[in-house]
């Protein structure tokens, strides 16, 4: 055999013993305190290892299972689980010396749990920090260089992150997590990439630079990043409680930058099938938001400012405060657009419950609001000011849908409906949608004021009053003749404002149903209404307010609904 390749073989053979042999040599379990005590006192946790095993091959120890404890304030369960984890070592100090210098820890399947307390202060926010437990404080004594954490690579390899509350058994669970960081230190800033598949499908990534470590509270480490989510499905987030109504998908991109303290993120996100409140429907238009917020991460508190709102070419401005203090988010947010074309304003109606009626479009007009969103995100509630002006609702015939009221049969607004103005006061909830001071301007035959609600599944359930112009009552069928022997001679010589005839709206805002009501309100509107008739009126003298009680009014109001005798 040729000297060369003999020497190559036992070189080779030499190698080989190096590999197999001398991880059996070293104990390298005696390390596994040593280990557990500096990942003990720098995290601020206590930590326990399983068996450790030694490769020549990847220079690393390796150990069968990790558990990391949590902050005793939050929870008696494990913060970290993990089936395995590899920690990176200097070979040659820990061959020829037994020095143990870590190099890099890389966590196999680790399970990590999050928990938010009504304080507004997290579990993982103590890591880290001083506040260690008596045992953590002996071992760091140990250990001078224990408390001064530096790792040149730490990676969480398809961990499973699940997010929740104290004291709510509820959890939500975020899978295929990876975790990439290096150069960790408390001195200085270091890279970090962060990825996750979201519940109910989507991603979700953050690129960027953290550091120093914040040694009393980890929460407040500086970060400078970028951030992005596809389809994050806002229902099964784990940050908003599903009997909140509120959902949709969110796709972000934004900026995030903390330092002392406080953070700041800006970008932009789209919400599609965007939903509002319980009983809505999903959007078929998506909601465009250029954000700003400012954020105390030691209030848990923030600022809403110079935020724009998009919907196709509607557009409003947003601002206000929020807070995540308690278990529940707490908002107070103005929402303000003017002008804004109804059209596209109208596509986004079924997010907040509210239909238009079957068959009917808007072709035109302007919709204007003064909103705000104030409460706990649980039970939110929306009040202020809406109106739309100029309106033309193409395919609803409000004349042969108010044909069942008698004194109105005949009314001919045509196929279109046009509306001059339309207004109220909003107040919306979780329960539904209350509209009062409610007032529509309609030139086809005058006014109609009135107040009502729509609930959660969509029902109507409003007291109106249609005041018809003068001349329009005049080319209205009134068979019976109740109408005009009641007016003394019909609305043109009467009432200035015409003649009012009180009804209610009931069904659903996509299939409205317009009934008579000839009680509780009706005959309050009629008493107006008939005094008004006999101020004007040749032989309307027995007709004065003073000598008409509720139940006549009633009885004489009751004849305009009577259907005509064949």
């Amino acid at each position: 055999m040729d000297r060369k390749l003999r020497n190559i073989l036992i070189a080779v053979a030499i190698v080989i013993v190096i590999l197999v042999i001398v991880p059996f040599l070293i104990p390298v379990n005696q390390f596994k305190p040593t280990i557990e005590a500096k990942a003990s006192a720098a995290l601020g946790r206590q930590v326990q290892l399983g068996n450790l095993s030694l490769s020549l091959l990847t220079g690393s120890l390796s150990a069968e299972n990790l558990v990391v404890a949590d902050d005793p304030k939050f929870s008696q369960t494990p913060f970290l689980t993990a089936k395995g984890v590899r920690v990176g070592v200097a070979m040659m100090p820990l061959i020829f010396s037994r020095a143990l210098n870590i190099t890099s820890v890389t966590i196999k399947d680790p399970q990590v749990t999050l928990l938010h307390n009504p304080a507004g202060h997290w579990n993982y926010s103590s890591i880290g920090s001083a506040a260690a437990n008596t045992a953590n404080n002996q071992a760091a004594q140990q250990n001078n260089s224990s408390s001064d954490l530096s790792i040149n690579k730490l990676s969480l390899e398809n961990g499973t992150i699940i997010v929740g509350y104290v004291g709510n058994p509820k959890r939500t669970t975020y899978d295929h997590v990876t975790v990439e960081a290096s150069n960790i230190s408390t001195r200085g800033k270091f890279p970090v990439s962060v990825s996750a598949d979201l519940p109910g499908g989507g991603k979700f990534k953050l690129d960027g630079n953290a550091g120093p470590l914040d040694a009393t509270d980890a929460a407040l480490t500086p970060v400078d990043a970028k951030i992005s989510a596809s389809s994050l499905n806002l229902g099964s987030t784990g940050f908003i409680e599903p009997n909140t109504g509120l959902g949709g998908l969110l796709d972000l991109d934004a900026t995030l930058t903390s330092a002392q303290g406080q953070a700041e993120t800006k970008g932009n996100a789209k919400l599609s099938k965007a939903l509002f409140i319980l009983g809505g429907s999903p959007s078929s238009v998506p909601l465009l938001l250029d954000f700003n917020t400012k954020y105390d991460l030691a209030k848990q508190s923030g600022t809403v400012h110079g935020t724009t709102l998009k919907i196709g070419g509607a557009t409003a401005q947003v601002g206000g405060t929020y807070n995540n203090a308690g278990e529940n988010t707490i908002v107070n947010v103005k929402v303000e657009g003017q002008n804004m074309p109804a059209k596209d304003v109208a596509a986004f109606l079924p997010a907040i419950g509210i239909h238009l009626p079957n068959g009917a479009t808007i072709e035109s007009g302007t919709v204007s609001e003064n909103l705000t969103m104030a409460g706990p995100t649980t039970n939110l509630v929306t009040s202020g000011t809406a109106g739309i002006f100029n309106v033309r609702l193409a395919g609803f015939d409000l004349g042969s849908k108010m044909s069942s009221i008698s004194a109105l049969t005949g009314l001919k607004s045509g196929k279109d409906l046009e509306i001059e103005k339309m207004t109220a006061n909003l107040r919306m909830t979780r329960d539904g949608l209350r509209a009062d001071n409610f007032i529509a301007v309609l030139p086809a035959f005058g006014q109609i004021v009135g107040a009502g609600t729509i609930d959660a599944k969509n029902n109507l359930d409003f007291k109106m009053a249609a005041t018809l112009k003068s001349g329009v009552i005049a080319n209205v069928a009134n068979p019976t003749g109740a109408l005009t022997s009641v007016l003394g001679g019909g609305g043109s010589s009467g009432c200035k404002n015409g003649v009012t005839v009180p009804f209610k709206i009931e069904g659903t805002t996509a299939d409205p149903k317009f009934v008579p009501d000839v009680g509780g309100v009706a005959a309050g509107m009629l008493k107006t209404q008939l005094g008004c008739a006999g101020s004007g009126v040749t032989g309307a003298k027995n007709l004065n307010p003073t000598n008409l009680n509720p139940t006549d009014a009633t009885k004489a109001l009751g004849g305009l609904f009577k259907k005509p005798k064949p």
